[in-house]
């Protein structure tokens, strides 16, 4: 549920984004001044650290996720019965 959340949010992100550079394409072209050159710059940098970290997110909750799915399956593999395991877990559906 959190994950389909995300992707929603990812989504209307991205929609704005689009929305906000096709205004831009329709606004009037004008220079842009040394000044907000610096500014996108810098709004540049600071989107690259959130996709950064957000990635970051994703390879530890997979590298989680597949430690615990190992787990799961040797305890299948040597004969344990993992249902209990499984049902107190709190996305249990």
């Amino acid at each position: 549920m959190n994950n389909e959340n995300e992707r929603g949010t990812e989504h209307d992100l991205q929609q704005r984004i689009v929305s906000l550079i096709r205004a831009n394409g329709q606004a009037l072209k004008k220079p842009i001044t040394d000044e907000e050159v610096q500014n996108l710059k810098a709004a540049a940098g600071r989107l690259d650290q959130m996709l950064k970290a957000a990635v970051d997110a994703d390879r530890q909750l997979l590298r989680s996720a597949a430690a615990r799915l190992d787990q799961l399956l040797e305890d299948i593999a040597a004969g344990k019965d993992v249902t209990y395991d499984l049902k107190r877990r709190p996305n249990w559906q």
